[in-house]
């Protein structure tokens, strides 16, 4: 009989939940990260100063439409209620966002309705018939004061090149509103564990079929060890960045504790090009329902990712997406007992909840088909 475990590359949420279903399935599971903690870029601690529970690769808002993934996070631990509601710092004031009724009737000195609102931008829009990319979407779509005021000095900040370089599909996962709705996201469920992202990640490896194994570092000449190998990792990385790095964005923080109320929300955007900083968080703000006295402000900084970095955003640029191919076409033909799953490891931009629906519909394919030693479809966007 193989005796052999299942390895999980990555202590993130898709790692985790593909460890807890392998291991109520009854298999043994040993989870490595390389960082000295679990949960990914969504772990969080409570800073030893102040007490105020802190994000500590910036903030995560839990927020989904679909019941199933809500459910299951509410299962390993107390998701309270929370609505992010963005302000955002141009040239011209201060601004509600995610951009609504009221953000245009303030920055225009008008007093538009959700009945006229469309016909007074659709006078500023410009005729861009199909938009290439992420200026041209916002042109059409705005028109040029919104776009220079609002998006173009943070995207140059946030992704390190011109909009124009960027795909048009960003600018439409930005919520924009045509009433007084400034909730940043439309999900119908919304909120943030109670005790923090990673305590609960800690709840969902919490079974006695799992070993989690932290500052250690995937050797895939290894990887016979093991039954199968879940990667949750770099795809680039994988295969030593043979064909070239893919693109990504990364960011870094500058952190000050003061006393009381800094900026009197959590999250502040700074739009202008002239900032160096994409935005300012105040910790104490994402958990409302504490009180504290001291109070944790980070400025936000955006950078190309080099070799020590964390990835964070995925570029996707053209000549990203041709390498990307060519790593996916070689990992196919290796036909290794390895699955690849979740962001990096597809290198896709992908939200928390995203992250989680995939992870557990991926790990019913595997299991509905673990007595099958070549499993057919090693990447979890393939077969969704």
């Amino acid at each position: 009989m193989d005796d052999r475990a299942y390895l999980v590359v990555g202590a993130g949420f898709s790692g985790a939940v593909i460890a807890r279903k392998l291991a109520e399935f009854g298999f043994q599971v040993i989870c490595i990260d390389k960082r000295n903690h679990i949960a990914g870029n969504c772990h969080t601690e409570r800073d030893l100063e102040t007490n105020v529970m802190e994000h500590k690769y910036g903030p995560h808002i839990f927020n989904t439409n679909d019941k199933a993934v809500w459910d299951y996070v509410n299962s390993f631990g107390d998701i309270m209620p929370f609505k992010n509601k963005v302000i955002a710092d141009t040239d011209k004031g201060m601004f509600s966002m995610p951009m609504n009724l009221l953000t245009i009737n303030q920055f225009f000195n008008t007093k538009l309705t959700p009945k006229t609102v469309e016909a007074y931008l659709k006078n500023k829009q410009e005729i861009i018939e199909p938009p290439q990319n992420f200026e041209e979407q916002a042109l059409a779509f705005l028109g040029q004061e919104l776009y220079d005021n609002f998006f173009y000095g943070y995207t140059k900040k946030q992704w390190g090149c011109s909009p124009k370089e960027l795909p048009a599909a960003i600018l439409k996962r930005l919520p924009i509103r045509f009433n007084y709705d400034d909730n940043y996201y439309n999900s119908k469920y919304q909120g943030i564990p109670k005790n923090g992202y990673t305590s609960l990640i800690q709840n969902i490896l919490d079974h006695k079929n799992i070993k989690v194994r932290l500052n250690t570092t995937y050797n895939k000449q290894e990887k016979s060890n093991y039954k199968h190998v879940f990667y949750t990792g770099p795809i680039d990385s994988y295969l030593d960045c043979k064909h070239g790095k893919l693109g990504y964005r990364t960011v870094y923080f500058e952190k000050e504790i003061y006393t009381e109320d800094y900026q009197g929300n959590a999250v502040v955007n700074y739009c202008s090009k002239d900032v160096p900083y994409t935005r300012i968080h105040e910790h104490k703000h994402f958990a409302p329902w504490e009180t504290h006295n001291k109070t944790i402000v980070v400025k936000e900084f955006s950078k190309e990712t080099l070799k020590n970095d964390e990835p964070y955003y995925p570029k996707r640029l053209l000549g990203d997406m041709v390498v990307l191919e060519k790593y996916k076409d070689e990992l196919r033909e290796l036909k290794d007992n390895v699955s690849f799953v979740g962001r990096l490891a597809t290198y896709r931009y992908m939200d928390m909840d995203k992250v989680i629906k995939e992870a557990l519909e991926y790990s019913d394919y595997f299991l509905d088909n673990y007595k099958n030693k070549n499993i057919d479809k090693i990447f979890s966007d393939d077969n969704l």
